[in-house]
């Protein structure tokens, strides 16, 4: 069993509650120790850091100073988290005087940061620690048939450089190894419009509109994705984006952590799946 600390970010305890429950379900399953960061607080998130570049780095660097404590590898589930800690952590390694001044933040709270945190998404650990071989040798219930259109969104793969960015590719394998069809769709990386849902709600629709007519029109019965920003996005709005391009979608977003859980055996109720808004159960049945 690895050791990992473990990032869960706030959505996970909230609008993604689903993700927050099946990511350790699944971890025990894979192996995978994940420690809880004791006394973490939210990263920031993307807007913060347009307001006031110092203070969302000073709050995401107290992650990163917690983290470095325990010397491990610090893991989030959560594509934004993601990309804020990771921006920290090099923003803090290239800019000696940002550096210096979240030190002087962060010694106010008696902590330090030396830069010796490796900042990872869970998607990339299933990945590359993992990996989909082992994954598919752990599956007790093959998803045979089940056609899974794998959706990255357009944070996961940018930042980190573990995959293919315009094409990637970690997703889908870790899909085929649980025995779904992997449905090939263009628009597995574009942007589901997650952060315009509250200031340009049309655009945001037009874009959710657009993936789940591109999924659709491929054959996939169900989406995956490591994203809590985009699986809400996808999952909640679908009634609206039915009453406003007079669609009718019913395609279930499931997390990969969901997805997994269903192939390993573990019972619905651990993976959250009756939290889901557009319900998995009907292409789920065949599978529990």
């Amino acid at each position: 069993m690895k050791d990992y600390s473990y990032f869960p970010g706030c959505s996970a305890e909230a609008t993604a509650s689903p993700l927050g429950l099946s990511v350790l379900p699944v971890a025990k399953e894979l192996d995978m120790d994940l420690i809880e960061l004791e006394d973490w607080n939210c990263c920031g998130s993307s807007p913060y850091g347009s307001v006031d570049k110092l203070e969302a780095t000073c709050i995401a660097a107290r992650n990163l100073a917690l983290a470095e404590k325990k010397g491990l590898d610090l893991v989030t589930p959560c594509s934004n988290c993601f990309v804020v800690l990771h921006e920290a952590n090099t923003h803090l390694e290239e800019f000696p005087r940002l550096r210096e001044q979240v030190g002087e933040a962060l010694a106010t709270a008696r902590l330090g940061y030396k830069g010796g945190v490796r900042v990872r998404h869970l998607a990339e650990v299933l990945y590359r620690d993992v990996t989909p071989e082992v994954i598919g040798a752990k599956v007790t219930k093959p998803l045979k048939r089940l056609k899974v259109a794998p959706y990255y969104g357009c944070q996961l793969v940018r930042p980190g450089g573990f995959d293919d960015p315009e094409s990637p590719h970690s997703l889908d394998e870790v899909v085929a190894s649980l025995e779904a069809d992997v449905v090939p769709w263009q628009l597995k990386a574009h942007c589901c419009g997650s952060s315009l849902v509250m200031p340009e709600p049309e655009v945001a629709l037009e874009l959710i509109n657009k993936l789940l007519r591109n999924a659709q029109e491929n054959g996939a019965q169900c989406l995956v994705t490591p994203c809590p920003l985009c699986q809400i996005n996808l999952d909640a709005y679908q009634s609206q984006v039915n009453r406003r391009f007079k669609t009718k979608y019913n395609l279930p977003v499931l997390f990969v952590t969901q997805l997994i859980g269903v192939a390993l055996g573990i019972r619905p109720e651990e993976l959250g799946l009756s939290r889901n808004i557009v319900s998995p159960m009907r292409v789920l049945a065949p599978y529990l």
